[in-house]
Formats: C-alpha cells, structure tokens, sequence
C-alpha cells in the first residue's frame, strides 16, 4: 500500500517498544519507546541523518560535552550523522518518539560513543561493557 496512516500513540501503548513502521532503500521510520522514567540508550551515532520527533513523554538528548537539549510534546531534534547523543526518559511517564532516518535500516550502523564500535560487531564482553558504562575503558 502506497499510503498507509498509523495512530502512532495508540501504537505505543499496543507495542511497548521500538517497533519499525517504514523500511525502503531510501528511508525508514519507527516507533521509540522508553516505557519508564530513567531509560536511557548509550552514548552513541549513526552512519545517517535522523529525526526524533516527540509524540509523549519528556526527552532528554545528552551530548558527549555535558550538554543537553529537554523536548516534549510536539517538538523535533534533526541530527546530522555521525553527532554522538544519548536518549533518557526524563518524564513521569513512558516517553514515545517517532524517529526517521535516510536509507534502508539494515543499513545503518549504531556507533557507541566510548568503544568506537558498531554495536552489531561487539562481542559479548563489549555489550556487557556498554549495559554497565562504568566498566568502559578505552585504549587508544
């Protein structure tokens, strides 16, 4: 179906977490969602522009230098690739994003801040490492 419109809030309650709603060799898209407050994703890139676009909840984006950018409701971040971010549910409830990106989603690689690795290549030990940050060391 060349047209397809989705209730994408209803979608977040029905599914509880990412789910992938568009997928073409030009572009995907897909539901976020962090069901409680303090769920956070590692410091981390992609190999594409993206957006996040906030359909419920509070976001909070925090970028390698210590800063960080607050969204709610109705408001948009545009990441070019390769800009590290982290994701954190910062509300009282879940936090439901709508995330778009260029090309295919087997395309894309998710780059982790700290070991400098797609995660689709860590071994177990790494993955250990990024699910428990303080255990990273990085050798140059």
């Amino acid at each position: 179906m060349p047209i397809e419109v989705m209730d994408m809030a209803k979608m977040a309650q029905e599914e509880g977490k990412r789910k992938v709603i568009f997928n073409t060799s030009r572009f995907h898209a897909w539901l976020h969602v962090y069901p409680r407050p303090g769920d956070a994703d590692d410091m981390h890139c992609h190999n594409a522009d993206q957006t996040f676009y906030v359909i419920e909840g509070e976001c909070t984006m925090h970028f390698p230098d210590g800063g960080k950018s607050v969204m709610t409701p109705g408001m948009v971040a545009t990441i070019t690739g390769g800009s590290f971010y982290q994701l954190e549910n910062t509300g009282s409830g879940p936090m439901v994003l709508m995330g778009n990106r260029s090309g295919p989603s087997e395309a894309i690689q998710h780059i982790n801040y700290e070991l400098r690795k797609d995660i689709k290549t860590l071994s177990r030990e790494e993955m250990e490492k990024i699910r428990h940050p303080g255990n990273v060391r990085v050798s140059n």
